[in-house]
């Protein structure tokens, strides 16, 4: 027994030796290999696999582009059948979605859709009959389709910066308070622009317009008007008869402003910058308003233009010469300059303590206007005043 013992002994001895033996001669696993044993996992695929179906999504898991920005459309829709406004702003849309009509939206009444890449007014918008505020800015517009005149709720339109090269007379018959239409490739305004009697804002700034239409003088309602960097090189007299309170018409080549822009009493802002100005010269319009005003004024005083005193003006209550109490009906002290929108930053100002040349070109300009009217006096053979009278000349004083 004790021979068997030992007998088997040598034989797992020998055994063990060999296997040693064959583990020592074998190539050691690489490193991948030797964790993918670790692991359990198979030699040929080492990664484990992953279920790209959209079940097996966690809700952890970001979604494709795509699927997030349909999701996030149809939640604008639906905020805006809540709400009654609808935000589709920077989106990137080439078209309006077509899921808007899985949505009732006939009450949405202010939508914005700017900075998209939309080439066209969208015909669905055209059916939203209640909507009252509608901004297209900074898309690709090229056109303004007819239906949009179905929209007669509409008060606010914005469709600056956009490739608009006229607009559609459809335009002119909705109840618009508010028009924005600059940054375009405007080349004209259409005559049936008088059809928006209660306009109240127009801003066609940084287009190419080289005239504006007559028919500008119908908007009753205008106050605000922006003609800011255009090819304009008159101004229609008509503007006056309108109730402005602001007029920008800077950057364009104005040489000369109408005598009747003295009627625009309600007038608060004024900007001819950047024009070659003659009649005001560019010294006077850079001092403000109120001495463009005294300009025009002296300008009508004289026989350089009759025609003023000949033009049927809408407010018919106005003199050829505006006294200071038209002029300025809220001071009480006449037509005194503060000198605010001065170059000069009011060491000049027109005051009767001092005497400037301003002053001088008033008295010159007033002596050659009675020079001129007794001239004519003396070639129609009419008699010389009474009592040594002389005619009264109106002209605006500046003493307290």
């Amino acid at each position: 027994r004790e021979r068997e013992r030992e007998k088997r002994g040598i034989i797992i001895i020998a055994q063990t030796s060999t296997e040693r033996a064959e583990k020592s001669c074998a190539p050691s696993p690489s490193g991948p290999e030797k964790r993918g044993r670790k692991l359990g996992t198979d030699r040929l695929s080492l990664s484990p696999r992953i279920d790209r179906s959209p079940m097996a999504a966690g809700d952890d898991s970001p979604l494709p582009a795509t699927i997030a920005a349909s999701r996030s459309v149809e939640k604008a829709f639906e905020e805006a059948a809540a709400s009654g406004a609808l935000s589709l702003a920077n989106r990137k849309l080439k078209e309006f979605p077509r899921t808007s009509r899985n949505f009732d939206l006939s009450d949405i009444t202010h939508a914005d859709l700017s900075k998209n890449r939309l080439s066209e007014v969208p015909e669905e918008l055209c059916h939203l009959i209640a909507l009252e505020t509608l901004s297209l800015y900074h898309n690709c517009v090229r056109g303004i389709t007819l239906s949009v005149c179905n929209l007669q709720a509409l008060t606010y339109l914005n469709v600056s910066r956009n490739q608009l090269s006229c607009l559609p007379p459809s335009l002119c018959q909705l109840p618009l308070r508010v028009l924005i239409a600059g940054n375009n490739k405007l080349s004209c305004l259409p005559p049936d622009i008088q059809g928006l009697v209660t306009l109240r804002q127009l801003d066609v700034s940084c287009n190419e317009l080289t005239a504006l239409p007559t028919e500008i003088g119908q908007l009753e309602s205008l106050r605000d008007l922006n003609l800011r960097r255009n090819h304009l090189t008159t101004l229609p007299e008509e503007l006056a008869e309108l109730p402005l309170v602001r007029l920008d018409v800077s950057c364009n080549r104005v040489t000369r402003v109408p005598v009747c822009y003295r009627h625009l009493r309600h007038l608060q802002t004024i900007n001819l910058d950047n024009n070659p100005l003659q009649s005001p010269p560019a010294q006077i319009c850079t001092k403000g308003k109120i001495h463009i005003f005294k300009y025009l004024n002296i300008e009508a005083c004289s026989k350089t233009a009759p025609e003023e005193f000949e033009r049927p003006l809408r407010p018919s209550g106005f003199n050829g010469c505006l006294s200071d109490q038209e002029l300025f009906p809220a001071r009480p002290y006449g037509g005194l300059d503060s000198g605010f929108n001065s170059v000069d930053s009011g060491s000049k100002r027109w005051s009767g303590n001092e005497s400037t040349d301003d002053f001088s070109e008033l008295s010159l300009r007033m002596a050659e206007i009675s020079r001129d009217q007794r001239h004519l006096r003396e070639e129609r053979g009419t008699p010389a005043p009474v009592n040594g009278e002389v005619d009264q000349v109106d002209f605006i004083v500046g003493n307290v």
